[in-house]
């Protein structure tokens, strides 16, 4: 067998239906389209979300609220998550995104004051709360402000 000799198993390829030629052809006349109607015209499309005239669900759905484009969302973490490292630990985003306590770091990290710290830790975070920073100094540990 050569290249050139390669054809399709019979039955696998279909003509294509040829419409509208002649009312022998059995789609001739309307071709399949029905009669009048916005569907049968040339070049008809109606969108998915056209609804018949009736008022669109876009427009019967009221307008709520407001969306601020330039927020940034911090990942949170509390200090009584960070009770799981050892004393002397410098614990970092990247840290924090591999012991899986934070999933996505969006726009960086924020530390909040939730808890209880009893071990001295280094924590750099983009964001923290005064509490937060009062508590780790207490606790003996320092802060590094990311990107400040």
């Amino acid at each position: 067998m050569k290249l050139h000799e390669l054809r399709p198993p019979t039955g696998a390829r279909q003509r294509r239906k040829r419409v509208g030629r002649g009312t022998g052809s059995g789609h001739g006349k309307t071709s399949g389209k029905g009669e009048k109607g916005q569907k049968a015209r040339s070049g008809a499309h109606i969108h998915p979300w056209f609804e018949g005239g009736q008022l669109p669900l876009h427009r019967r759905v009221p307008k709520r609220g407001f969306t601020n484009r330039s927020r940034r969302a911090y990942a949170i973490v509390n200090l009584k998550d960070l009770e799981r490292f050892e004393p002397g630990t410098t614990v970092t985003p990247g840290l924090l995104r591999e012991m899986g306590l934070v999933k996505d770091l969006k726009a960086g990290l924020k530390v909040l004051a939730e808890g209880v710290l009893s071990k001295p830790l280094t924590i750099s975070a983009h964001k923290l709360s005064k509490r937060a920073i009062e508590k780790i100094v207490a606790a003996g540990g320092k802060v590094e402000v990311i990107g400040a």
